[in-house]
């Protein structure tokens, strides 16, 4: 039994939606809040990395879960800082979100987050936010869950799958409740629409018990 697979699991059901009575008023707040209170036994999102403190900064632990980055160096030749560091992701995409807002159709994120207060407080849920690679969180973008026939991105054994070409990224087994819990709450809570298709595959995820997640080998 994967113990990475067991820890992950029991976590995200202990601290899921667990300050969901507060609020704060900006995604800056948010993530400063979090970066301060976030156990010392988390994982990463994806990869189910340890997280190390780096002064005021979180950093993956790469050796703890045998993550390697897809693009060590970047398209200009430097190195990959976001490979290298702990991002706050959207596991409901802000862009997502915010296309069924009215601000956004008026002026995009800028905008929304200038005028409309819905949008801010859905940002800034903290509920809807979880510590991921800096750059998984680029690759998966504003990309929806699926599953992924073929993928042509490799992150070492981060058990994710990408299909860039239809947009589609496939989380692996043990953040999949998380992640359809989260899509749910940001339903009930903010009105999110879900396809019909998307809620069926959600509906499945939500199935998934402890038991059987850490019972299962990463994809």
């Amino acid at each position: 039994m994967d113990m990475r697979l067991i820890s992950f699991a029991v976590l995200c059901f202990l601290i899921n939606f667990s300050a969901s009575a507060e609020q704060f008023s900006s995604f800056s707040s948010a993530k400063k809040h979090l970066v301060k209170s976030l156990p010392e036994n988390s994982k990463s999102l994806y990869c189910g990395c340890d997280i190390k403190r780096q002064g005021k900064k979180l950093v993956p632990d790469p050796d703890s879960c045998g993550y390697i980055p897809r693009n060590a160096i970047t398209r200009a030749g430097n190195e990959n800082a976001r490979a290298k560091r702990i991002e706050w992701e959207h596991i409901v995409p802000a862009w997502e979100f915010g296309h069924q807002l009215q601000c956004w159709q008026d002026g995009g994120r800028k905008n929304c987050v200038k005028v409309s207060e819905k949008f801010r407080q859905m940002e800034a849920d903290i509920n809807n936010l979880a510590p991921a690679i800096g750059e998984i969180n680029a690759d998966r973008s504003n990309f929806r869950y699926g599953m992924v026939t073929t993928s042509s991105a490799s992150y070492g054994a981060c058990p994710i799958k990408i299909d860039f070409k239809q947009r589609v990224f496939e989380p692996p087994i043990y953040a999949r409740k998380q992640i359809a819990d989260t899509y749910f709450y940001m339903q009930k809570t903010y009105g999110l629409k879900i396809s019909d298709k998307q809620r069926k595959l959600f509906e499945s995820w939500q199935k998934l018990e402890i038991a059987e997640i850490s019972n299962r080998k990463p994809l």
